[in-house]
């Protein structure tokens, strides 16, 4: 125990340095917001990988695949063509019309794009922000806390208040070039973590049944790369609902502020290769060590979920703790909190950025002071944070049976299905309006709600909408929505020449 609390406490050093160091460059609000545009390639590859991955990626998608088996490689395809579309098609466009506008937010750049008279837009994506972030977050501070009582035996509520603790140190201090800098240091230990632990594992395995020999004795449905579902149906609706994860990927503003910092686009061009590859092995090693767990720990006939934990969230601990000495175990604590961290500083600065500059600053108090509104974000954020910690302790106490990895994906596709059809549409339809973009927000944010917990609650088709999530269908309705509205109240005609 002692071994992992010194490798803890060197861990936070490193953060809390980061953010003393990165206060000195804090000059203005666009320093807090987004480090005054001038990133390099590197740290927002990094951080933009870090920051969609989170405590999802250790906990929630180690444990998918020890439950659901190979065919939790369609979460990897799905991630991979998320991210590469978007660092391939939507990047540079982003970042040109963002830095025409001078934008610092998402909601900066939506309202000059549609040159907007009215606080419509500002306000609908300050308050959607608002409430899925605090969600989002919550899920990764009770990943914290589930981490610490994992990994180092503490009380769950104990470890998630040291977690929450820790971010708000570095980003109160540093804001967003602390996150990013941060992301560039944990997204590090991410990937050579990930990575390497299946591959010990693999070296460690005495010479028997392969994996995927082992895995078939204990369920056939674990090396069906289709889902092993006597009903085909179900097997696609569970296909496309791992694959569409990476749906997300396309215009969240977490991922998208990145874009807005990085220093020019020919960055953009050199991150192209280190976001891919840094997904593509992640997200893999991620659902083989799952799988890994689930050959090495269980056996034909018994519950995954009582040995791996609820949803197999005991798995990287269980794995890292059979196969690696005390201090690297002690390590990868480290490494499971860069992953939940990563998140949580990120979300935090964009819900701050929404409710102090695009709420606050843009509708009711223009012209304060960057001195002001950089002290006002920090105490946003303090406050959002705070709420966020409450609704954890409160979801941990009302539902002791949740599973990280779908708790996780809500928060997620709240603010997906919210932001991504209007940002793909903004960005490649000249006839896109500002009533289809109000449009398209709105229903993609009623949406998810709608599909959780109406739809997949229905007699007959709620488990099909179940193993589908929200995230797609709720992405597809919003675009229809956005392009019908668009067609019925057609752009000014300023903005159509604009965006030409």
């Amino acid at each position: 125990m002692a071994t992992k609390l010194i490798v803890l406490a060197l861990y936070v050093g490193v953060l809390f340095l980061i953010g003393i160091v990165a206060s000195r460059r804090i000059k203005s609000i666009s320093d807090f917001y987004v480090g005054g545009k001038n990133i390099g390639y590197w740290a927002v590859a990094f951080s933009a990988r870090a920051t969609g991955e989170s405590g999802w990626l250790l906990i929630g998608l180690t444990g998918m695949g020890a439950i659901a088996g190979v065919s939790a490689y369609w979460v990897v395809l799905g991630e991979v063509l998320g991210v590469a579309i978007s660092w391939f098609f939507m990047a540079k466009k982003f970042k040109r019309q963002s830095d025409e506008y001078d934008s610092i937010t998402v909601p900066d750049y939506l309202e000059s794009h549609f040159k907007s008279t009215k606080n419509t837009l500002r306000i609908i994506s300050a308050s959607v922000l608002s409430v899925f972030v605090i969600i989002y977050v919550s899920s990764q501070i009770d990943a914290t806390g589930i981490a610490f009582e994992s990994l180092l035996g503490f009380n769950y509520f104990t470890g998630a208040i040291i977690g929450f603790c820790i971010v708000m140190v570095y980003i109160f201090v540093g804001g967003f070039v602390a996150v990013v800098w941060s992301d560039l240091f944990q997204g590090l230990l991410m990937f050579f973590g990930l990575v390497l632990l299946p591959i010990i594992a693999w070296f460690s395995i005495s010479r028997g049944p392969g994996i995927l020999e082992g895995l078939h004795s204990i369920d056939p449905a674990l090396t069906n790369i289709w889902g092993g579902n006597p009903d085909p149906w179900m097997n696609l609706f569970t296909i496309l609902g791992f694959s569409m994860i990476g749906l997300g990927f396309l215009g969240s503003p977490q991922v998208y502020v990145r874009f807005m910092s990085i220093k020019n686009e020919k960055e953009i061009d050199k991150g192209k290769p280190v976001a891919i590859i840094f997904t593509l092995l992640t997200d893999a090693a991620a659902v083989t060590i799952g799988i890994m767990a689930r050959y090495f720990f269980t056996d034909q006939g018994v519950d995954p979920e009582a040995v791996l934990g609820i949803g197999g969230q005991d798995v990287l601990s269980m794995m890292t703790e059979q196969f690696l000495p005390a201090i690297l175990v002690a390590l990868y604590i480290a490494i499971v909190l860069s992953a939940i961290m990563s998140t949580i500083d990120s979300l935090l600065v964009i819900a701050s950025s929404a409710i102090t500059h695009d709420f606050y600053e843009k509708i009711y108090k223009p012209g304060l002071s960057q001195k002001q509104m950089t002290r006002l974000s920090r105490i946003v954020t303090v406050a959002m944070a705070l709420i966020a910690l409450g609704l954890a302790m409160a979801i941990a106490l009302l539902s002791p049976e949740r599973q990280v990895f779908w708790v996780i994906i809500f928060g997620w596709s709240g603010i997906a299905a919210t932001f991504c059809p209007v940002i793909i549409l903004s960005l490649f339809w000249k006839g896109y309006s500002e009533q289809g973009a109000i449009a398209s927000m709105i229903t993609g944010f009623l949406c998810v709600p709608i599909f959780k917990f109406g739809f997949q609650a229905m007699e007959g088709i709620g488990p099909y909408f179940e193993k589908l999530d929200v995230l797609a269908p709720s992405f597809l309705i919003a675009m229809i929505a956005g392009f019908v509205f668009s067609k019925i109240y057609p752009p000014k005609p300023e903005v159509m020449e604009a965006n030409r």
